[in-house]
């Protein structure tokens, strides 16, 4: 959503890449933009994810361990001002569509003005734990966390997280560290790392 319309807690997750073949990298601010019972004129509205041609597209994710259980994921793209959207609701997970090869990437917020949102607890998650990645065809990836990972805003690691990997591999990321009022944004953001088991 466009900047000028942020208000309240601020912590977006971190910095994406665009999709195609050149890369630019574009910071995220937020992680807490009080949600609206309407999204705010001129903005995107998210649909949930439909299936793609090959039917790969995730649709859902579980995670048993911090009780995440998100039955439709919202499709998230590049909003107006050139950085990655996220999810409008606080208990929403989006998935970033990159339109090509890549992590799957799913984003969320850690909290907003009411309380902990969906990825709050995803600091928990330690190496081991499982997360289930529900697919348009109908099948489950299962995952495993390989680490966490905390780092400041301004050196969020786009191409480890956004980039080319090899096999299948997941991405969560949310805000974390000290929330700065002034900025109306969260200093740092943490990035879990699993892989396809």
């Amino acid at each position: 959503m466009p900047r000028a319309e942020q208000h309240a807690r601020d912590g977006r997750p971190g910095a994406l890449l665009l999709p195609g073949v050149v890369a630019l990298l574009l910071v995220l601010t937020g992680c807490g933009t009080p949600s609206a019972p309407e999204p705010p004129a001129g903005a995107v509205v998210q649909a949930p994810v439909a299936a793609d041609a090959d039917g790969m597209a995730p649709t859902s994710v579980r995670i048993p361990a911090i009780d995440v259980d998100e039955p439709e994921l919202l499709r998230l793209g590049i909003d107006g001002d050139g950085a990655a959207e996220v999810p409008q609701d606080y208990d929403r997970v989006g998935w970033f569509d990159h339109d090509g090869p890549g992590p799957t990437v799913l984003l969320g917020h850690v909290d907003s003005r009411s309380g902990p949102a969906v990825f709050y607890r995803l600091r928990d998650l330690a190496a081991g734990d499982v997360i289930e990645v529900g697919r348009g065809d109908g099948t489950v990836g299962r995952y495993t966390v390989e680490r966490t990972q905390q780092v400041p805003k301004d050196e969020f690691p786009t191409f480890e997280v956004f980039g080319a990997a090899s096999g299948d591999v997941l991405r969560l990321v949310t805000c974390a560290g000290e929330f700065d009022r002034g900025e109306r944004s969260y200093h740092d953001n943490l990035v879990v790392h699993a892989r396809a088991v």
